[in-house]
């Protein structure tokens, strides 16, 4: 495989790839601004790049992603593409988004986790109506009750914050802001959603922007409107409406419950993990716990496999019973396995 074209390599060391991503086709050409800067708040926490990649990823012996994992994620950097990931709980679908981020250095990753009643508006903005009435009416109070109370003179409306104050962009109106580099999004079990939400997202996915009614109305006044953002930071929204320079990263991960629209199917790059292998599981198991409990634990890696040919288990239970058997007592260690590594898919 020529590796020359690939900017995500899966090497696992941050470095500046990103920079030399080409111009995107015509097609996915976007020109939102001006451009907004993502802050430092934006910027990844090493204790979760740690926690998400291994506090020993460095130390661990470098697995390289497969070669469809490297083609189908370079694939959606340079289409501007959505990356719908699918595989069973386990697999690595949710970790694929912040190995990118990592070795990219595009900061933190935004995550939108889906559940039945989730709808697009939770991903885009959330306006709070009802805190600004209160707010309204309290400055209308106020200004009732005159100087006796040292506040302003009666008939004098006190101030209100202006709309701004009460609108927060989510996590996929966040990654849509006019950005120099992409932002990487984790929209996490779609296949959880309401049957509504794959449609619903197509048209914010092919045009990269979407619309603020509350500020479309006052945008003749008040072009220019400072919001919060999922980092917790501000940005400023122009016309009331956001709409990106670099289309964000989006990978959308699926556990296969159920089937999408062909109208998503086509707009994503569609990537399948299947369960990892035992030198994949041993390496996952020394980036987080060290070496010592990669060769102490290589029992439980073999008997996980074995297990996994006929029955739905996920890479964290073996995790989980790596850590926890390093402290029990040997006559208590494959009970303990067998406690924490139960099949996922049992009878109810």
């Amino acid at each position: 495989m020529n590796d020359d074209w690939l900017i995500y390599r899966g090497v696992g060391e941050p470095h500046d790839g990103i920079d030399a991503l080409p111009d995107p086709p015509p097609w996915r050409n976007f020109d939102g601004g001006p451009v907004v800067e993502p802050g430092p708040a934006a910027a990844a926490a090493e204790g979760n790049v740690a926690r998400r990649l291994g506090a020993h990823r460095q130390a661990a012996e470098l697995h390289r992603p497969e070669p469809e994992e490297l083609e189908a994620v370079n694939a959606a950097l340079y289409l501007r593409r959505p990356l719908l990931v699918t595989g069973f709980p386990g697999t690595g679908k949710s970790t694929l988004a912040h190995s990118v981020a990592h070795e990219l250095k595009l900061g933190r990753v935004l995550r939108w986790p889906v559940v039945s009643r989730t709808v697009l508006q939770d991903g885009l903005y959330r306006y709070d109506a009802l805190a600004r009435l209160q707010d309204v009416q309290l400055a209308a109070g106020g200004a009732a009750g005159g100087t006796a109370a040292g506040g302003a003179a009666p008939g004098t409306p006190a101030a209100v914050p202006g709309i701004g104050k009460y609108i927060r962009l989510g996590p996929l109106g966040t990654a849509l802001l006019p950005t120099a580099r992409p932002r990487v999004l984790l929209i996490d079990e779609l296949d959880k959603s309401d049957i509504d939400l794959p449609n619903d997202l197509l048209n914010v996915l092919e045009e990269g922007e979407f619309a603020l009614p509350e500020l479309e109305r006052v945008a003749d006044t008040e072009p220019d409107v400072e919001v919060l953002t999922d980092d917790g930071t501000k940005a400023t929204v122009h016309g009331g409406r956001v709409r990106c320079r670099a289309f964000p990263f989006i990978i959308l991960t699926s556990n296969g419950e159920r089937d999408f629209p062909a109208a998503l199917l086509r707009r994503c790059i569609q990537l399948k993990l299947g369960q990892p292998g035992e030198r994949r599981l041993a390496t996952m198991v020394r980036a987080h716990l060290g070496e010592e409990a990669a060769r102490l634990g290589g029992d439980l890696i073999r008997e996980f496999l074995s297990r996994s040919q006929s029955e739905l288990v996920a890479a964290d239970q073996l995790l989980n019973a790596v850590y926890l058997t390093h402290y029990a007592s040997p006559a208590t260690r494959e009970d303990l396995a067998d406690l924490l590594i139960q099949r996922l898919d049992r009878p109810r």
